[in-house]
């Protein structure tokens, strides 16, 4: 049977040019019919009439594979002339107002909207049809607006574009749109053969020009994405040159695990959704399911159905190469975090929002698409400039050139600042004012749940419970780019770490300092997760330094705590893993870090072949080490203890190369910066021999880090 598209929209939005232009891309693959709307129109009052008639004489006929016989409406004597015969084809276009309309939608593989301000509109369609429109384009327009109020076609796109720019003035090149188009249609699934121009956009070859100059990693950063509007700094800033020290940090990093910290702290990576290959996805939770829109260019694709199997359609299998001499297993792809609230696909339920806040406001998923980036080699001292060659949009190798060129200058430039010197970046204080913090649960409150928490343990239910709770803060203006690079440098001096890292989503923003692995593939299938369990504060002296660290590691119940994690990491690898391959190579060992000691344990194994790499994410997400164990039925208690989502915290942010490789960290110590709130999520694992007391104490240990980089401190 045929596909059907349908290009929709108001009139002189500019959808017969991007039909025009997309049918023609599709015939190097396909036989493709275009059919105009416009030609059975019955007048200019006609509108809702030729909707039905198109249905009737067109759209059904052809959707089952039979020619449509149809009679050409002639303007000029207002009257059905000519019988004309569309025949089937490999794919059929209709373009036209109300092609998408809800009389055929049901009929349609796919549905694109073109839009366009409505003096824009109105300007490019007289300059097309001349002076006998002049008279009818309010009469025409109007019945336009009356229909979209009753069918609001728009909304129910699968695909939206947005030519808000007159075509004379400098607005897209219509071949490069189109071929943004065809890769929203590939997000799709069409039901068309392989190597259809929509098909493995993403697919190229990763070029990696190293630059053997090193640089400040914040001024790299501020210079090259300082005002994108979305961008990802995945920041390994334990890394031993990568900050200045704090000198308001009392006692500096000390040596415990110190080489498993360095070596998981040896590469920073820098990437916006800018240049022709970039693109924007999100998912989020609607009624009826979830739904991923993916945005490039001025186009937007929205695809229905689960997160996982879309994040399997873009990375399950690999899509590129590295060089063999380029070190890191970052080489392009997606970047981002994944929500904790995701959990519903693997296990979990929907959690219901707190009273008085919209869930609309946060993506359960956000991830840009790198096509171009930068890699900063801690080890090596030196930058990798990475760009994607091939399947461009617009621009060609001369677009990856030019940037590759840029980056190179850029390097040059900050290289020659002199040492600790910042020109031209917000301090490290910012200009945010301190924010007053509250806590959702008050430490009698708190503590009331972790009593509760042991009573299901001690009923069976679970072994061991990560109750967790949130603080929240508000500013009187959103903070704007610059404010929030000022608190992320703060952070990053106060509290270095391996997985350190600021995110920007236009107004949604994550600043963290993770210590902790999640997991991570390498192109060839090996499985590694870290997870953390136990934690002490850092002393202000040597001596009570070690007193700590000595104290976490003769805890009973913080090595009962990492073990029971690490047995359910092993049993979440082992579903996808070759039997043989699950292996412990370290156990409750110690790390420290700036404002904290904690113990951390190694689980690897290997990956099946030809088994999906999202599937065995999905298996082990969330992170157990933020769930406890057995993971649902404890999901299910945290979800009625803690009766509030988690968002972002408890998640996962990392990348996701095109090699297949990954490296995912766990969303603890990050600040959540929506708009001009704030929110902070602290918890602990609860056990059988827990004390409520020491439970309330590690929350407000591990909130230090962030709140003393804002000045603030925890609530009283």
């Amino acid at each position: 049977m045929p596909v059907l598209i349908a290009v929709d929209g108001f009139s002189g939005a500019g959808k017969t040019t991007l039909a025009t232009e997309l049918a023609a891309a599709l015939r190097a693959h396909h036989t493709v019919s275009l059919f105009h709307l416009e030609d059975i129109y019955p007048g200019w009052d006609g509108l809702a009439e030729g909707i039905g008639y198109f249905r009737r004489h067109v759209a059904e006929p052809l959707s089952a594979g039979r020619a449509a016989v149809w009679q050409d409406w002639d303007w000029s004597l207002g009257r059905y002339a000519d019988a004309r015969r569309t025949e089937p084809a490999d794919i059929i276009i209709f373009e036209g107002v109300g092609s998408s309309s809800a009389a055929v939608r049901s009929l349609l593989h796919a549905a694109v909207w073109v839009s366009a301000p409505p003096e824009l509109r109105r300007k490019q369609a007289l300059a097309r049809d001349g002076d006998t429109y002049v008279p009818h384009w309010d009469r025409w327009a109007a019945q336009e607006q009356a229909w979209a109020a009753e069918d609001p076609a728009s909304s129910c796109a699968d695909i939206t574009v947005d030519l808000g720019v007159d075509r004379n003035a400098g607005a897209p090149d219509p071949a490069a749109t189109v071929q943004y188009v065809l890769q929203a249609l590939g997000e799709l699934a069409l039901p068309l053969t392989p190597g259809w121009a929509g098909a493995g956009t993403d697919a190229g070859t990763v070029r990696v020009q190293r630059l053997d100059t090193w640089v400040n990693p914040e001024l790299l950063y501020a210079a090259l994405y300082g005002s994108s509007s979305r961008a990802v700094w995945l920041d390994s800033s334990s890394a031993p040159d990568s900050v200045v020290p704090d000198p308001e940090v009392p006692v500096g990093p000390g040596q415990s695990g110190a080489a498993h910290v360095w070596a998981r702290s040896r590469f920073s990576i820098m990437a916006d959704d800018g240049g022709p290959l970039g693109r924007y996805a999100e998912h989020r939770r609607e009624t009826g399911g979830g739904v991923t829109t993916i945005v490039s260019g001025p186009v937007s694709a929205r695809r229905p159905g689960a997160f996982f199997p879309w994040l399997d359609s873009v990375w399950g299998r690999p899509r590129g190469q590295a060089p063999a001499d380029y070190p890191c297993g970052f080489a392009l792809g997606w970047l981002g975090f994944l929500g904790y609230e995701l959990k519903r696909e693997t296990g979990g339920s929907n959690t219901p929002a707190a009273p008085g806040t919209n869930p609309e406001s946060v993506p359960d998923a956000a991830l840009i698409y790198a096509g171009r980036a930068v890699v900063l080699d801690h080890e090596l001292r030196c930058v990798y400039v990475l760009t994607l060659s091939g399947n461009s949009p617009d621009g060609g190798e001369s677009s990856a050139d030019s940037w590759a060129a840029l980056v190179r200058r850029t390097v040059e430039t900050v290289a020659a600042v002199p040492p600790g010197t910042m020109p031209d970046l917000p301090p490290t204080g910012s200009s945010l004012p301190v924010p007053q913090f509250a806590v959702r649960d008050s430490r009698d409150s708190y503590l009331a749940k972790v009593r509760s928490a042991q009573t299901e343990i001690s009923n069976g239910n679970s072994y061991e419970v990560c109750l967790t709770t949130s603080l929240t803060g508000h500013l009187a203006e959103p903070p704007g780019p610059a404010d929030v690079l000022g608190l992320y440098r703060r952070l990053r001096r106060r509290s270095p770490a391996p997985f350190a890292s600021l995110l920007r989503f236009g107004g949604y923003s994550l600043a963290g300092s993770s210590p902790e692995r999640f997991l991570s593939f390498d192109a060839a299938g090996r499985m590694r997760a870290e997870p953390i369990k136990g934690t002490r504060p850092r002393g202000a002296t040597a001596a009570e330094d070690r007193g700590l660290e000595a104290d976490l590691v003769s805890s009973v119940k913080d090595r009962a705590e990492n073990i029971m994690i690490v047995d359910l990491l092993r049993n979440d690898l082992s579903r996808f893993a070759v039997p043989g391959s699950v292996t412990v190579p370290r156990l409750c060992a110690v790390e420290t870090y700036a404002t904290v000691h904690q113990l951390v344990s190694t689980v690897d194994a290997v990956l099946l072949p030809g088994a999906s790499r999202a599937e065995a994410l999905a298996v082990a997400f969330p992170p157990g080490s933020m769930t406890g164990a057995p993971k649902i039925s404890t999901m299910a208690i945290l979800d009625r203890l803690e009766g509030a989502p988690r968002g972002a915290y408890s998640g996962v942010v990392g990348w996701f190369s095109l090699t297949g490789a990954a490296d995912l960290s766990v969303v603890i110590r990050t600040l959540e910066i929506r708009d001009r709130s704030l929110s902070l999520g602290v918890g602990g694992a609860v056990t059988a021999d827990s004390d409520p007391e020491a439970e309330w104490e590690e929350v407000q240990a591990k909130a230090f880090g962030v709140l003393s980089a804002l000045g603030a401190r925890f609530p009283e």
